[in-house]
């Protein structure tokens, strides 16, 4: 695995691809993050808005560089191992893996709350909607990629046509005079507000696992992290300059500013409008997250850092089953803890970001390593350094979980002896 060359010819298009990243990274953030963002700084908060989307360019080239000198289902784990190791591709594979029954769960959780809200049900239609979300992802991967991108393709195209209408309908309503005064809290308070808003823009290392399955990797991979910048860009930007301009001082206390938009435009149930936009934008990150997960954890096995029984679906066109049964029950188990512990999806949400974090560390790491120097895309790895580093900071307690994850996958190569040597 040194280059494109020595892969088989995957299936997905550059459209299908595109839709995957851009259903990665724009994530159910976007359904509260412009309000929760505008509390923070005010209209001030377009700037952490525009800071993140300049920021996170270089960390997508870096990932989409790898992914097309490299393209591999074991994605950041494959960087690691060729620049570190076996021992640093089983933890960041471990710390990717892991983290899709953690943050699945919370996606489904928070697309269950709202639909809860729009039309009523307590805890029992909560429950229900995150449970046909945790299978119905699954059941959608286990069909094959082609699928999955062609679902993808129409999610993508669903919640685009979603968010400018909100915004376009919205915007007649605008008011400029809403944007004044412009940093009300300080402009000190735009840091908190890019705090708030960092993990929009999370997501660019998912699609790593799937680049073997684009039709020509070296071209293609980087054409679609491209054409996803700039869509997750512009889309994020319009929401927020809508919901500060069109809702004004109500921007900083609405939990549904997209459904609020839309029934200024429309008129409505925003509630109802909401619920909506949480399901499409649940089921289009979890399909790629689940995507690229069930991948990686066929890799893992096939190299060694996983039972060997896992590793069926590792190669390209294959399909990872096996992974995906165990990543839904998995799932499913965490699902049924946190609704009999009454547990929220913030607890879960910092959990998977302990262990997105250090996937990114290892990741940004392994590309300085490994692109030629004197290259933009080693010069984006460098950039990309830099912000992960804050990232580390912002993580802070919450990588005593990664940690953990890392003791246990050491451990199991350790027990594993002979079978954890990787495979040629």
């Amino acid at each position: 695995m040194t280059d494109a060359t020595t892969q088989p010819a995957g299936r997905l298009s550059l459209g299908q691809g595109t839709a995957l990243y851009v259903g990665a990274v724009l994530a159910t953030g976007v359904i509260a993050l412009p309000a929760l963002a505008a509390d923070v700084a005010g209209p001030a908060s377009l700037l952490a808005w525009i800071g993140l989307a300049l920021v996170s360019a270089p960390l997508a080239a870096t990932f989409a560089a790898l992914g097309a000198r490299y393209p591999d289902a074991g994605g950041v784990a494959t960087y690691a191992r060729l620049a570190f190791g076996d021992k640093a591709a089983a933890v960041v594979g471990w710390c990717f893996y892991l983290s899709v029954p953690v943050g699945g769960p919370a996606a489904a959780l928070w697309a269950g709350s709202y639909v809860e809200a729009g039309v009523g049900g307590g805890q029992t239609t909560v429950l229900a909607t995150m449970m046909v979300l945790l299978v119905a992802v699954p059941a959608t991967n286990a069909f094959g990629i082609q699928v999955t991108g062609r679902v993808q393709i129409a999610l993508a195209a669903l919640l685009t046509v979603f968010l400018v209408g909100a915004v376009a309908l919205s915007l007649p309503h605008a008011d400029l005079g809403n944007l004044q005064p412009f940093a009300p809290h300080g402009w000190q308070a735009i840091g908190p507000a890019a705090a708030l808003l960092v993990w929009s823009f999370v997501g660019w290392e998912a699609v790593t696992h799937l680049t073997a399955e684009f039709r020509n990797p070296a071209r293609d991979v980087p054409r679609a992290t491209a054409i996803a910048v700039v869509v997750v860009g512009v889309l994020y930007l319009s929401v927020a300059f809508a919901t500060i301009t069109v809702l004004g001082e109500g921007a900083a206390e609405t939990g549904a500013p997209l459904g609020d938009l839309l029934a200024i435009g429309l008129g409505g149930n925003s509630r109802i409008l909401a619920a909506v936009a949480a399901l499409l934008l649940s089921f289009g990150a979890m399909n790629a997250y689940y995507a690229g997960a069930s991948k990686l954890g066929a890799a893992l096995a096939r190299d060694g850092s996983l039972p060997a029984w896992l590793a069926q679906g590792s190669a390209a066109g294959e399909i990872p089953r096996r992974s995906l049964a165990l990543l839904c029950s998995m799932s499913i188990t965490t699902a049924l803890i946190v609704m009999a512990a009454g547990i929220g999806p913030s607890p879960l949400v910092l959990l998977t970001t302990g262990l997105f974090v250090t996937v990114y560390a290892v990741g940004v790491a392994a590309a300085v390593k490994l692109l030629p120097r004197g290259t933009k895309a080693r010069r984006a790895a460098l950039v990309a350094q830099g912000a992960v580093v804050v990232l580390l900071l912002m993580a802070g307690p919450y990588l005593i979980w990664a940690l953990l994850v890392t003791a246990a996958a050491l451990l199991y190569r350790r027990l594993a002896g002979p079978r954890a040597q990787r495979r040629p």
